[in-house]
């Protein structure tokens, strides 16, 4: 396994549209490794191929800080079939470190994708895990939270004071 380098906000291969996965091979067994690797070492949630430069239909997700959701997650060739309510806060990405910003996401999604054994499989999710799954496939499709922050990116530094000083937003 490896870490492999996290492409940042404005490389163009975040903005492209990856392609469907037909076959597991051992080049992607490896590169979901090195993803899971590579997401945890930088200390995000979740992490998807575009983010390591390979243009591929697979994330990696791991919500374990959350009580909801104990197990870490592979999902190739995820399709979000359900979504449902509404859920808004603070959301930042590991593409564009130090920033954060408001954005609404369903509350609550079933995601039909398939494991890492390539069997199909759902998945539902509330909270955290569901923002997590839609942010991890719209990076499949090319698109990044940025595109629906509602106001503006705040420094991370700025909002963790701000938390701790008991305001709501750092502004």
């Amino acid at each position: 396994m490896a870490l492999r380098t996290i492409r940042e906000y404005g490389d163009e291969v975040l903005a492209k549209k990856c392609k469907e996965i037909k076959l597991m091979t051992p080049g992607l067994s490896l590169l979901i490794k090195d993803m899971f690797e590579t997401m945890y070492d930088a200390g995000g949630v979740g992490l998807a191929a575009p983010q390591v430069g390979v243009l591929k239909r697979v994330c990696v997700i791991d919500t374990a800080g959350s009580e909801e959701d104990p197990e870490p997650y592979v999902l190739i060739n995820p399709e979000i079939i359900l979504a449902e309510g509404e859920q808004e806060g603070y959301e930042g990405c590991l593409s564009l470190p130090g920033k954060s910003g408001i954005v609404k996401r369903p509350d609550h999604v079933i995601v039909r994708a398939l494991n890492e054994k390539m069997q199909p499989y759902e998945l539902e999710a509330e909270g955290l895990l569901a923002r997590a799954i839609c942010h991890e496939t719209d990076h499949l499709d090319g698109k990044m939270y940025v595109e629906l922050v509602e106001g503006e990116l705040v420094n991370n530094e700025d909002l963790v004071a701000a938390q701790e000083d008991g305001e709501e937003d750092p502004e």
